[in-house]
Protein backbone atom coordinates (compact mmCIF):
# COMPACT_ATOMS: atom_id res chain seq x y z
CA UNK A 1 0.00 0.00 0.00
CA UNK A 2 1.57 3.28 -1.15
CA UNK A 3 0.47 5.80 1.46
CA UNK A 4 0.93 9.50 0.77
CA UNK A 5 0.19 11.73 3.76
CA UNK A 6 -0.84 15.28 2.88
CA UNK A 7 -1.59 18.26 5.08
CA UNK A 8 -3.49 20.28 2.47
CA UNK A 9 -5.77 19.87 -0.53
CA UNK A 10 -3.54 22.28 -2.45
CA UNK A 11 -1.30 19.43 -3.62
CA UNK A 12 -1.67 19.21 -7.45
CA UNK A 13 -2.02 15.43 -7.20
CA UNK A 14 -5.46 16.08 -5.72
CA UNK A 15 -6.70 18.20 -8.63
CA UNK A 16 -9.19 15.53 -9.72
CA UNK A 17 -10.80 15.57 -6.28
CA UNK A 18 -10.55 19.24 -5.34
CA UNK A 19 -10.37 21.48 -8.39
CA UNK A 20 -11.31 19.94 -11.73
CA UNK A 21 -14.89 20.41 -12.92
CA UNK A 22 -16.96 17.50 -14.20
CA UNK A 23 -16.40 18.73 -17.75
CA UNK A 24 -12.64 18.77 -17.19
CA UNK A 25 -12.77 15.29 -15.68
CA UNK A 26 -14.59 13.98 -18.77
CA UNK A 27 -11.79 15.44 -20.96
CA UNK A 28 -13.62 15.03 -24.28
CA UNK A 29 -10.63 16.29 -26.24
CA UNK A 30 -8.38 13.68 -24.64
CA UNK A 31 -10.69 10.76 -23.76
CA UNK A 32 -7.77 8.54 -22.77
CA UNK A 33 -7.21 10.92 -19.81
CA UNK A 34 -10.85 11.07 -18.73
CA UNK A 35 -11.60 10.38 -15.07
CA UNK A 36 -14.62 9.96 -12.82
CA UNK A 37 -14.86 10.14 -9.03
CA UNK A 38 -16.47 7.46 -6.87
CA UNK A 39 -17.59 8.43 -3.37
CA UNK A 40 -17.84 6.09 -0.35
CA UNK A 41 -16.39 2.65 0.26
CA UNK A 42 -19.44 0.84 -1.19
CA UNK A 43 -19.39 2.82 -4.43
CA UNK A 44 -15.62 2.45 -4.79
CA UNK A 45 -15.98 -1.31 -4.23
CA UNK A 46 -18.70 -1.60 -6.89
CA UNK A 47 -16.71 0.46 -9.37
CA UNK A 48 -13.73 -1.84 -8.92
CA UNK A 49 -15.90 -4.98 -9.11
CA UNK A 50 -17.39 -3.57 -12.32
CA UNK A 51 -13.96 -3.59 -13.95
CA UNK A 52 -13.13 0.09 -13.54
CA UNK A 53 -9.43 1.00 -13.30
CA UNK A 54 -8.54 2.90 -10.09
CA UNK A 55 -5.99 5.71 -10.40
CA UNK A 56 -5.82 6.84 -6.78
CA UNK A 57 -7.73 6.92 -3.50
CA UNK A 58 -8.26 9.74 -1.00
CA UNK A 59 -9.42 9.17 2.55
CA UNK A 60 -9.09 9.87 6.23
CA UNK A 61 -6.55 7.75 8.09
CA UNK A 62 -9.24 6.06 10.14
CA UNK A 63 -10.55 4.35 6.97
CA UNK A 64 -7.28 2.65 6.07
CA UNK A 65 -7.91 -0.56 8.02
CA UNK A 66 -11.44 -1.00 6.67
CA UNK A 67 -10.31 -0.31 3.10
CA UNK A 68 -7.12 -2.43 3.29
CA UNK A 69 -8.59 -5.63 1.71
CA UNK A 70 -10.06 -3.65 -1.20
CA UNK A 71 -6.81 -1.73 -1.71
CA UNK A 72 -4.91 -5.04 -1.73
CA UNK A 73 -7.24 -6.37 -4.43
CA UNK A 74 -6.72 -3.22 -6.48
CA UNK A 75 -2.96 -3.55 -6.20
CA UNK A 76 -3.08 -7.23 -7.12
CA UNK A 77 -5.04 -6.49 -10.29
CA UNK A 78 -2.68 -3.64 -11.18
CA UNK A 79 0.34 -5.96 -10.91
CA UNK A 80 -1.18 -8.11 -13.64
CA UNK A 81 -0.95 -5.18 -16.09
CA UNK A 82 2.58 -4.77 -17.39
CA UNK A 83 3.98 -1.37 -16.49
CA UNK A 84 0.97 -0.32 -14.41
CA UNK A 85 1.93 2.38 -11.86
CA UNK A 86 1.50 1.88 -8.14
CA UNK A 87 -1.85 2.94 -6.70
CA UNK A 88 -1.33 6.02 -4.49
CA UNK A 89 -3.53 6.24 -1.42
CA UNK A 90 -3.67 9.86 -0.34
CA UNK A 91 -4.38 10.41 3.35
CA UNK A 92 -5.49 13.82 4.60
CA UNK A 93 -6.92 15.17 7.87
CA UNK A 94 -10.66 15.40 8.27
CA UNK A 95 -10.67 19.20 8.53
CA UNK A 96 -9.05 19.47 5.09
CA UNK A 97 -11.28 16.85 3.50
CA UNK A 98 -14.36 18.55 4.93
CA UNK A 99 -13.63 21.47 2.58
CA UNK A 100 -14.59 19.26 -0.36
CA UNK A 101 -18.17 19.84 -1.46
CA UNK A 102 -20.36 17.00 -0.23
CA UNK A 103 -17.52 15.25 1.60
CA UNK A 104 -19.72 14.32 4.56
CA UNK A 105 -21.84 12.26 2.14
CA UNK A 106 -18.83 10.22 1.01
CA UNK A 107 -18.38 8.43 4.34
CA UNK A 108 -14.73 9.34 4.36
CA UNK A 109 -13.33 7.85 1.15
CA UNK A 110 -13.11 8.84 -2.51
CA UNK A 111 -11.58 7.15 -5.53
CA UNK A 112 -10.45 8.47 -8.91
CA UNK A 113 -11.01 5.98 -11.74
CA UNK A 114 -10.23 6.00 -15.43
CA UNK A 115 -13.40 6.64 -17.42
CA UNK A 116 -14.02 3.64 -19.70
CA UNK A 117 -14.74 3.90 -23.42
CA UNK A 118 -18.44 3.49 -24.17
CA UNK A 119 -19.39 0.14 -25.71
CA UNK A 120 -21.33 -0.09 -28.95
CA UNK A 121 -25.11 -0.35 -28.89
CA UNK A 122 -24.98 -3.90 -30.24
CA UNK A 123 -22.51 -5.01 -27.58
CA UNK A 124 -24.51 -3.38 -24.80
CA UNK A 125 -27.73 -5.07 -25.90
CA UNK A 126 -26.35 -8.54 -26.60
CA UNK A 127 -28.76 -11.06 -25.01
CA UNK A 128 -30.82 -8.20 -23.51
CA UNK A 129 -34.60 -8.52 -23.29
CA UNK A 130 -35.58 -5.53 -21.12
CA UNK A 131 -33.83 -2.18 -21.44
CA UNK A 132 -34.47 1.39 -20.31
CA UNK A 133 -33.92 4.40 -22.56
CA UNK A 134 -33.52 7.82 -20.94
CA UNK A 135 -34.29 10.79 -23.16
CA UNK A 136 -32.78 14.08 -21.98
CA UNK A 137 -33.12 13.33 -18.27
CA UNK A 138 -31.42 16.43 -16.88
CA UNK A 139 -31.37 15.67 -13.17
CA UNK A 140 -28.46 13.68 -11.77
CA UNK A 141 -30.50 12.39 -8.85
CA UNK A 142 -33.09 10.94 -11.22
CA UNK A 143 -30.42 9.35 -13.40
CA UNK A 144 -28.82 7.69 -10.37
CA UNK A 145 -32.15 6.55 -8.94
CA UNK A 146 -33.21 5.00 -12.27
CA UNK A 147 -29.97 3.01 -12.41
CA UNK A 148 -30.52 1.78 -8.86
CA UNK A 149 -34.02 0.58 -9.73
CA UNK A 150 -32.76 -0.97 -12.97
CA UNK A 151 -30.13 -2.96 -11.07
CA UNK A 152 -32.54 -4.05 -8.34
CA UNK A 153 -35.23 -5.17 -10.78
CA UNK A 154 -32.99 -6.95 -13.25
CA UNK A 155 -33.07 -4.59 -16.23
CA UNK A 156 -30.45 -5.71 -18.76
CA UNK A 157 -29.16 -2.30 -19.89
CA UNK A 158 -29.74 1.45 -19.80
CA UNK A 159 -29.36 3.65 -22.87
CA UNK A 160 -29.07 7.43 -22.58
CA UNK A 161 -29.71 10.04 -25.25
CA UNK A 162 -27.01 12.53 -26.25
CA UNK A 163 -28.57 15.27 -24.09
CA UNK A 164 -29.15 13.06 -21.04
CA UNK A 165 -27.01 13.84 -18.01
CA UNK A 166 -23.89 11.77 -17.47
CA UNK A 167 -24.43 8.56 -15.41
CA UNK A 168 -20.83 8.89 -14.15
CA UNK A 169 -21.38 12.36 -12.68
CA UNK A 170 -20.58 12.27 -8.95
CA UNK A 171 -24.14 12.77 -7.72
CA UNK A 172 -25.56 10.23 -10.16
CA UNK A 173 -22.98 7.63 -9.12
CA UNK A 174 -23.61 8.33 -5.43
CA UNK A 175 -27.41 8.16 -5.69
CA UNK A 176 -27.16 4.94 -7.69
CA UNK A 177 -25.07 3.44 -4.86
CA UNK A 178 -22.58 2.36 -7.51
CA UNK A 179 -25.10 0.38 -9.57
CA UNK A 180 -24.05 2.38 -12.66
CA UNK A 181 -21.12 -0.06 -12.66
CA UNK A 182 -23.39 -3.11 -12.52
CA UNK A 183 -25.88 -2.31 -15.28
CA UNK A 184 -24.44 -2.09 -18.82
CA UNK A 185 -25.07 1.31 -20.40
CA UNK A 186 -24.12 3.43 -23.38
CA UNK A 187 -25.25 6.45 -25.38
CA UNK A 188 -27.81 6.06 -28.16
CA UNK A 189 -28.42 8.28 -31.19
CA UNK A 190 -26.11 10.45 -33.24
CA UNK A 191 -23.63 11.86 -30.72
CA UNK A 192 -22.23 14.29 -33.30
CA UNK A 193 -25.51 16.20 -33.62
CA UNK A 194 -25.90 19.28 -31.37
CA UNK A 195 -27.77 18.52 -28.15
CA UNK A 196 -31.29 19.89 -28.48
CA UNK A 197 -33.22 18.70 -25.43
CA UNK A 198 -36.90 18.17 -26.07
CA UNK A 199 -36.72 17.80 -29.85
CA UNK A 200 -36.23 14.03 -29.94
CA UNK A 201 -33.85 14.25 -32.91
CA UNK A 202 -31.75 11.40 -31.50
CA UNK A 203 -34.68 8.98 -31.79
CA UNK A 204 -34.76 8.93 -35.59
CA UNK A 205 -31.52 6.99 -35.63
CA UNK A 206 -31.76 5.56 -32.12
CA UNK A 207 -35.16 3.90 -32.35
CA UNK A 208 -34.41 2.63 -35.84
CA UNK A 209 -31.38 0.87 -34.37
CA UNK A 210 -33.49 -0.63 -31.57
CA UNK A 211 -36.07 -1.87 -34.06
CA UNK A 212 -33.31 -3.41 -36.17
CA UNK A 213 -32.15 -5.28 -33.05
CA UNK A 214 -35.65 -6.68 -32.55
CA UNK A 215 -36.90 -4.44 -29.76
CA UNK A 216 -40.45 -3.25 -29.29
CA UNK A 217 -40.28 0.38 -28.18
CA UNK A 218 -42.75 1.61 -25.56
CA UNK A 219 -42.97 5.28 -24.59
CA UNK A 220 -43.91 5.92 -20.97
CA UNK A 221 -46.23 8.87 -21.54
CA UNK A 222 -49.82 10.06 -21.37
CA UNK A 223 -51.78 9.92 -24.61
CA UNK A 224 -55.26 9.09 -25.83
CA UNK A 225 -54.14 5.78 -27.33
CA UNK A 226 -51.96 4.62 -24.45
CA UNK A 227 -52.19 1.18 -22.89
CA UNK A 228 -51.53 0.07 -19.33
CA UNK A 229 -48.49 -2.07 -18.46
CA UNK A 230 -50.79 -5.07 -17.92
CA UNK A 231 -52.34 -4.59 -21.35
CA UNK A 232 -48.93 -4.45 -23.00
CA UNK A 233 -47.86 -7.59 -21.13
CA UNK A 234 -50.89 -9.33 -22.67
CA UNK A 235 -50.14 -8.00 -26.16
CA UNK A 236 -46.53 -9.17 -25.96
CA UNK A 237 -47.65 -12.61 -24.74
CA UNK A 238 -50.10 -12.91 -27.64
CA UNK A 239 -47.38 -11.98 -30.11
CA UNK A 240 -45.05 -14.59 -28.63
CA UNK A 241 -47.77 -17.24 -28.87
CA UNK A 242 -48.34 -16.35 -32.53
CA UNK A 243 -44.70 -16.06 -33.62
CA UNK A 244 -42.79 -18.15 -31.12
CA UNK A 245 -40.32 -15.29 -30.61
CA UNK A 246 -39.57 -14.02 -27.12
CA UNK A 247 -40.33 -10.34 -26.60
CA UNK A 248 -37.57 -7.74 -26.34
CA UNK A 249 -38.82 -4.48 -24.84
CA UNK A 250 -37.28 -1.01 -24.64
CA UNK A 251 -39.00 1.33 -22.17
CA UNK A 252 -38.50 5.03 -22.91
CA UNK A 253 -38.57 7.69 -20.19
CA UNK A 254 -38.46 11.46 -20.64
CA UNK A 255 -37.22 14.32 -18.55
CA UNK A 256 -39.07 15.61 -15.52
CA UNK A 257 -41.91 17.95 -16.46
CA UNK A 258 -41.86 17.90 -20.26
CA UNK A 259 -41.59 14.13 -20.63
CA UNK A 260 -40.73 12.50 -23.94
CA UNK A 261 -40.57 14.58 -27.12
CA UNK A 262 -43.62 14.17 -29.39
CA UNK A 263 -41.33 12.99 -32.21
CA UNK A 264 -39.95 10.25 -29.98
CA UNK A 265 -43.42 9.10 -28.90
CA UNK A 266 -44.53 8.98 -32.54
CA UNK A 267 -41.63 6.65 -33.41
CA UNK A 268 -42.49 4.19 -30.63
CA UNK A 269 -44.66 1.10 -31.12
CA UNK A 270 -46.75 1.71 -28.00
CA UNK A 271 -47.46 4.42 -25.48
CA UNK A 272 -47.81 3.16 -21.91
CA UNK A 273 -49.46 4.90 -18.97
CA UNK A 274 -49.45 3.85 -15.32
CA UNK A 275 -53.00 3.89 -13.87
CA UNK A 276 -53.26 6.27 -10.89
CA UNK A 277 -55.81 7.31 -8.30
CA UNK A 278 -56.80 10.56 -6.55
CA UNK A 279 -56.41 12.67 -9.66
CA UNK A 280 -52.65 12.21 -9.82
CA UNK A 281 -51.63 12.37 -13.48
CA UNK A 282 -47.95 11.48 -13.33
CA UNK A 283 -45.09 10.22 -11.18
CA UNK A 284 -41.52 11.40 -10.84
CA UNK A 285 -39.52 9.74 -13.64
CA UNK A 286 -37.45 7.73 -11.18
CA UNK A 287 -40.59 6.43 -9.46
CA UNK A 288 -42.33 5.63 -12.75
CA UNK A 289 -39.28 3.73 -13.97
CA UNK A 290 -39.35 1.48 -10.89
CA UNK A 291 -43.06 0.76 -11.41
CA UNK A 292 -42.50 -0.02 -15.10
CA UNK A 293 -39.47 -2.23 -14.46
CA UNK A 294 -41.50 -4.28 -11.98
CA UNK A 295 -44.51 -4.48 -14.31
CA UNK A 296 -42.35 -6.06 -17.02
CA UNK A 297 -40.20 -8.15 -14.67
CA UNK A 298 -41.08 -11.34 -16.60
CA UNK A 299 -38.69 -10.04 -19.28
CA UNK A 300 -35.97 -9.04 -16.82
CA UNK A 301 -33.33 -11.08 -15.06
CA UNK A 302 -35.85 -11.57 -12.23
CA UNK A 303 -38.12 -13.53 -14.56
CA UNK A 304 -35.56 -15.89 -16.07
Amino acid sequence: MTLVYLDSLSDPRLDAYARLTEAQLRSKLEPERAVFIAESEKVIERAFAGGMEPLSLLMEEKWLDAMAPLIASMEARARQRLGAPELPVFVAPHDELARLTGFELTRGALGAFRRPALPSLADTLRDARLVAVLEDVTNHTNVGAIFRSAAALGVDAVLVSPACYDPLYRRAVRVSMGTVFQVPWTRIGNLDEPNRPGEGAWSAEGLSALHDLGFTCAAMALSDDSVTPDELVTLLAERKAATGEAAKLALLFGTEGDGLAPATIARCDYTVRIPMAHGVDSLNVAASSAVAFYAFRHLSQLGR
